[in-house]
């Protein structure tokens, strides 16, 4: 198994498929690089060296009680880049994953960065607060934390029908994958899936934004219950300088899943400009 080495000495399983010019898939939260599996098979299989890793607390990589802010998570991406040789590399961050990318751009100056995509991202800041009114209050995510604690599974249950927009009726989600979703999140340390929302919960990365100097992709789903368009896709894509926005009017969270194959043909046309 391939693992990356990080500062800390935390241990981060990656995939790294294909060959060519690298592009680089962070995961969203609660689940791991599995989520991205066929859009990475596809972007490889088109010619480019893929690379997908599980952050720190998920999947196979350790488990650390440490480290779930966005400053050391953009470490380990520095890490990947650095340990994997991966140079002009195009990130795509999908919902926590943005996060990454953002902070990745301006903590390490983008460095062997040329592109980069945000996917049902959480930039720029998805708390409410007195100056983003369109955000998510505070109780919605103490609610989601005490949920956690009392009973995980049956939490995630609940939370991966609005992941996948299963009550809409162009939901692409079956009940197996639903089901395959809860169980890879039940994979994850609890410390690092409370830590970890705590932290796409309350961090600004509306500061991150000016140092996007590389073309940028934003995709959001319409119907995103999640990570609300108007908090976010809209909002970066309005505040990073080269940005272009793709909105599925149909769209809920998981465009992976219920929008499998238009995501991946607008990915792969974006890294191939």
């Amino acid at each position: 198994m391939n693992y990356v080495k990080t500062t800390d000495n935390t241990q981060l399983y990656f995939k790294d498929w294909g060959s060519g010019r690298p592009v680089i898939l962070l995961h969203g939260w609660p689940l791991s690089s599995d989520s991205w599996d066929d859009q990475a098979m596809a972007i490889a299989a088109a010619g480019y060296r893929t690379i997908a890793y599980d952050r720190r607390g998920f999947g196979r990589s350790s488990q650390p009680w440490s480290g779930y802010d966005y400053d050391t998570l953009s470490d380990d991406l520095a890490a990947v880049i650095e340990q994997t040789g991966a140079q002009d590399a195009v990130l795509i961050g999908f919902s926590m994953g943005g996060g990454e990318v953002a902070r990745y751009m301006s903590r390490h100056n983008g460095k062997g960065v040329s592109k980069a995509v945000l996917v049902s991202s959480v930039v720029p800041y998805m708390l409410k607060t007195s100056d983003n009114s369109n955000g998510t209050p505070q109780s919605v995510f103490d609610e989601m934390a005490q949920g956690m604690k009392a009973d995980r599974a049956k939490f995630f249950a609940s939370f991966f029908k609005d992941f996948f927009g299963v009550s809409l009726m162009s939901s692409q989600a079956s009940p197996e994958v639903l089901e395959w979703a809860r169980s890879v999140t039940m994979q994850a340390s609890l410390k690092a899936t409370l830590e970890c929302a705590k932290s796409f919960a309350t961090t600004d990365f509306r500061g991150d934004l000016p140092a996007f100097n590389v073309p940028t992709l934003v995709i959001h789903g319409v119907e995103d219950k999640i990570v609300p368009i108007d908090a976010a896709g809209r909002v970066a894509a309005r505040g990073i300088a080269q940005a272009e926005l793709i909105e599925y009017d149909d769209g809920p969270h998981g465009l992976q899943v219920t929008h499998k194959d238009l995501l991946t043909k607008d990915l792969l046309d974006f890294i191939k400009r």
